[in-house]
């Protein structure tokens, strides 16, 4: 009886002991909360929502950036031999009214819609898809933390994306480039008049450069936001989540536009020659325009426009991400715990 109790109590004591020591490292290890579901519909109106947010923010600055990136092409857009940001902006004022800084904003909204949206759940999928295949794992580690996964997963998201809603692109930058002469009265007239001078064909002008441009922006964009994140939240993991999101946007924008902007500019240039009637300036393709920028306007003609770019992208690429990283929050359900 005596051997029998003291086995019982040495159990016991040893199930305390386990139970104490499970205890203890449950209270160290903090309970992880399961990610709850994102629904594509979610995804898509979390996205859409926030480009075409973060666009009519920006329009004013963005269209600023289309008119000097514009300068030098034709010589009655030259109307600054100094170009300034302030002065250019008097200009529109007083000729065109205040309204004009949002002149082709609702193409803008139109066009921001579905890209944004198709651009953040492409992105998510091919996230998932390289999180998911076992062979690319095995090359690069973990593929949820690994920016060249970020970086090629934001280049195909931007692809994908940009070639979707081309067209209407086009149309935002046809009706944005117009000053007093209005040639396009409207969404729907560009689209018909686009068609009836250039054919079908015409509302893909610049569509090279754009896939050229668009892809590394997008990939340098994500990869550079989700870097940055990640160290933010390795230093300082209290800090509010839309605090985070709008400096790492904002910085991100910075870096990916400073090093594609020179591309930017020359698919802003191709969709706008001959528009309007005009004479075609540049007819030897992507690399011809390059060329012929850097000829005649040297490079200094290739970063035309980049002020108001950044002032821009600033506010523009961290408002887009902080509003959907909000929008996630508020529509994804509440996941349960097990």
């Amino acid at each position: 009886m005596n051997i029998e109790a003291r086995v019982g109590v040495a159990v016991d004591g040893a199930q305390s002991v386990v139970d104490a020591g499970t205890m203890s490292l449950s209270q160290k290890q903090p309970q992880i909360k399961p990610q709850a579901h994102f629904g594509i519909v979610e995804n898509l109106l979390a996205g859409g929502i926030a480009g075409a947010f973060s666009k009519t923010c920006t329009a004013p600055l963005a269209r600023l950036t289309i008119l000097f990136q514009l300068q030098g092409m034709h010589s009655e857009a030259a109307v600054l031999s100094r170009p300034s940001l302030w002065r250019e902006a008097s200009r529109i004022i007083n000729e065109e009214g205040f309204r004009a800084f949002w002149k082709g904003n609702l193409v803008t909204v139109a066009h921001r819609l579905p890209y944004s949206a198709l651009n953040f759940y492409a992105y998510e999928k091919y996230n998932k898809f390289f999180y998911s295949n076992p062979v690319l794992q095995s090359y690069i580690g973990n593929a949820s933390s690994s920016p060249f996964v970020h970086f090629v997963s934001g280049g195909l998201a931007g692809i994908t994306a940009a070639s979707a809603t081309y067209p209407l692109d086009l149309v935002r930058t046809r009706l944005a480039a117009q000053r007093n002469a209005m040639y396009y009265q409207g969404i729907g007239h560009a689209f018909r008049t686009i068609c009836r001078d250039e054919g079908l064909l015409g509302l893909y002008k610049g569509l090279g450069a754009t896939m050229l441009g668009v892809g590394p922006t997008l990939a340098i964009n994500f990869a550079a936001y989700e870097s940055m994140k990640s160290y933010w939240r390795s230093h300082r993991p209290n800090d509010s989540t839309l605090i985070v999101s709008l400096g790492c946007g904002s910085l991100a924008g910075v870096a990916s536009s400073t090093a594609t902007f020179p591309l930017d500019l020359v698919r802003r240039r191709m969709q706008v020659e001959g528009a309007g009637g005009r004479a075609r300036v540049y007819n030897t393709g992507l690399l011809g325009t390059f060329k012929h920028i850097f000829k005649t306007e040297s490079i200094r003609g290739l970063y035309r426009g980049l002020l108001p770019e950044y002032y821009k992208v600033v506010p523009g690429v961290g408002i887009t991400f902080m509003i959907y990283e909000s929008l996630k929050m508020l529509l994804s359900p509440p996941a349960p715990y097990t």
